[in-house]
Formats: structure tokens, sequence, C-alpha cells
């Protein structure tokens, strides 16, 4: 587990370890969801890196709207 601290202009660093780990760049650009008081950042992708990412999902039993982002 990582932790940073929040600087006086609101910014944070992402920890050397995780950016290794996702294989995030300098310039590439993260979605910021806020959900319940967690914040999740998720690596923006280009739209064809993402082509195929949904093969196989099953349409049955989604979960309640009231629990989507």
């Amino acid at each position: 587990m990582a932790v940073v601290t929040v600087s006086s202009k609101f910014q944070i660093a992402i920890p050397r370890s995780i950016r290794e780990k996702i294989g995030l760049k300098p310039k590439e650009k993260l979605v910021m969801i806020e959900k319940g008081g967690i914040i999740t950042l998720i690596p923006q992708l280009p739209i064809k890196e993402m082509k195929g990412f949904a093969k196989g999902v099953q349409t049955r039993d989604i979960r309640d709207e009231s629990d989507r982002f």
C-alpha cells in the first residue's frame, strides 16, 4: 500500500512502484472517479487499445443501477 500526501496546491505524486507496475508514462492521462468518498484513478487508453476488451461479457444479472458509477 502506498501513502501519498496532498500538497498545498492539492497535487499528489504517484509512487514509482505503482507507476512502473501499471506502465504509466509522463503526460498520459488518468480518469478520476469519486464514489462514496473513494477516489479511483484509471489510465485513459487510446480507443484502438480498447478493441475487444469486453469480449465475453455477460449481460445477465447486471447489478442495480443505483450501484453504478
